[in-house]
C-alpha cells in the first residue's frame, strides 16, 4: 500500500498536469463510447426502418459504376427497363408476380407550403398487392385521385378527400398508404403513388426505373433470379439482379464498416491521451530520480519502483475512464436521440431504441481501452525508473 500512496501524493503534488492528463483519457473513452453506441443506433435505426421484404427479387438498370468505374459518363444518364425486357423478365419470372413501376419526382404543394416528393407510377391493379390502405381508396385507372404515404399525409394534415397539387396540377387524395418502412421494392411512406395509367397521360409513354418481382416460393428466389439474368443478360449486362437478402446484407456490411470506422476516430484519440500520459510519466521520472536512487539505496527493488510509476498511469486510466463512462452515457443518449429525430421521417415508429446491453458493452469496452492505453503508456517510463542505477541517481540534480 505504500507505493500506493507514494504514487497517489505525486499526482496531487502535481494537480494541473495530472488533471490534463486525466481530460484526454475522458475525451478518448468519451469518442469511443459515443460514436460506437451512436453506430449501433444508427444501425438499429436503418434495421427498424427497412420492412420485411424477403420474398422479393428486385431488377434495376444495368449502371457503369456497378461495373466498377464511377467515373465512366454513361453512369450519369438516366437508365430504363424497356417494356420489351419487361416482357422477358415476366416470362422468366414464370408464375410469380411482376411489378414494373416508374420512379420520378414532382413538385408538390399543399395550401401554402411547397416542395418536391417521390412519386410512384405503378399499374393499377398492382398497387392493392404492394401496398396496404390506411383510409380512402386505391387509385384506380386515368382517374385523378392519387395515394399519398402515412407520413406525407400526417405532416400536411392530408385525408381522403383533400386536394393537392402535384406537378402543377390539382388532384384530389382518394386514399393514405399504411405506413411501412423502408423496403427495398418501394418506400411509400412520404411519397405519392399514381397508377402507371395516369403517369403517362400527362408525361407521356416511359420505360421503367425498377422491376420488383415478388416470389411465392422462397425456395426459388435463386432459381428466378438466374432465369432474369440469362434471358436478358445474355449477350450483355442489360440489368442488374438482386434479391433483397443481398441489398439487406450490402446494408448491414456498410453499417459495421462504418462503425468500425467511428470506433477508430475513439481510439485514435484515445491513443493521443496516452501520449499526454506517456509524456506525463517522463517528466515525473525525470523530477524524482534522486528520489528513486534514495529509495533503491535504502532497500527498494526494482519491481516495486515499477509498480509504484505504474500505479500513477494506472490511478490516472481508472479516474478518467469512470468518468468518461459516465459522460459518455449521457452523450450516446443524446446523439441516438438526435439521429432518431434526424431520420424521424422514416422510421417505424419505436425501432431507434438501443438495447441496454449494447450500451454497457460499449462504455465498458471504452472504459478497459481506457485502462489499458494508461497502464500501456506508463510502462516505459515505470520500466526506465525501476532500471535506474541507485549511485547515478543519487547523484542527479
Amino acid at each position: 500500500m505504500i507505493f500506493i500512496d507514494l504514487a497517489v501524493r505525486n499526482l496531487r503534488r502535481h494537480k494541473v498536469r495530472s488533471v490534463l492528463a486525466t481530460v484526454g483519457i475522458i475525451i478518448g473513452v468519451v469518442a469511443i463510447a459515443s460514436l460506437g453506441i451512436m453506430g449501433s443506433s444508427l444501425s438499429t435505426l436503418v434495421g427498424g426502418m427497412v420492412s420485411d421484404v424477403s420474398d422479393t427479387v428486385l431488377v434495376t438498370p444495368h449502371l457503369a459504376a456497378s461495373s466498377g468505374d464511377p467515373f465512366d459518363p454513361r453512369n450519369t444518364l438516366t437508365a430504363r427497363i424497356s417494356e420489351r425486357n419487361v416482357g422477358l423478365i415476366e416470362k422468366a419470372a414464370g408464375q410469380h408476380r411482376v411489378v414494373p413501376m416508374i420512379v420520378a419526382s414532382d413538385r408538390l404543394r399543399v395550401q401554402d407550403t411547397s416542395g418536391y416528393a417521390t412519386v410512384y407510377a405503378v399499374p393499377a391493379a398492382d398497387i392493392p398487392f404492394l401496398l396496404e390502405r390506411e383510409a380512402g381508396l386505391y387509385p384506380q385507372g386515368r382517374s385523378s385521385g392519387v395515394m399519398v404515404g402515412s407520413l406525407l399525409a400526417d405532416e400536411f394534415d392530408l385525408h381522403p378527400g383533400s386536394r393537392i397539387e402535384v406537378g402543377g396540377e390539382s388532384v384530389r387524395v382518394m386514399g393514405i398508404a399504411a405506413e411501412r418502412g423502408m423496403g427495398i421494392d418501394i418506400n411509400p411512406d412520404y411519397a405519392i403513388i399514381v397508377t402507371e395509367d395516369w403517369y403517362t397521360e400527362r408525361h407521356g409513354a416511359q420505360d421503367y426505373s425498377r422491376v420488383v418481382v415478388k416470389v411465392s416460393d422462397l425456395s426459388e428466389i435463386e432459381d428466378v433470379k438466374a432465369a432474369i439474368d440469362q434471358q436478358i443478360n445474355r449477350r450483355n449486362e442489360v440489368v442488374d439482379v438482386l434479391d433483397s437478402r443481398e441489398i439487406l446484407e450490402i446494408y448491414y456490411e456498410t453499417l459495421d464498416a462504418m462503425n468500425i470506422f467511428l470506433l477508430g476516430i475513439g481510439g485514435v484519440s484515445l491513443l493521443v491521451a496516452s501520449v499526454s500520459i506517456l509524456n506525463v510519466m517522463i517528466i515525473s521520472v525525470t523530477e524524482r530520480t534522486a528520489e528513486i536512487g534514495l529509495m533503491r539505496s535504502i532497500g527498494a527493488r526494482k519491481r516495486e519502483v515499477l509498480r509504484m510509476f505504474l500505479y500513477e498511469s494506472l490511478i490516472l486510466g481508472v479516474i478518467g475512464s469512470v468518468i468518461g463512462g459516465i459522460v459518455s452515457t449521457v452523450v450516446a443518449y443524446f446523439a441516438s436521440a438526435s439521429v432518431g429525430d434526424l431520420f424521424a421521417d422514416f422510421a417505424v415508429s419505436g425501432e431507434a431504441a438501443i438495447p441496454l446491453p449494447v450500451v454497457i458493452g460499449y462504455v465498458t469496452f471504452a472504459m478497459a481501452f481506457g485502462i489499458g492505453t494508461s497502464i500501456f503508456a506508463g510502462f516505459y517510463p515505470s520500466l526506465k525508473a525501476a532500471r535506474l542505477n541507485p549511485i547515478e541517481a543519487l547523484r542527479y540534480e
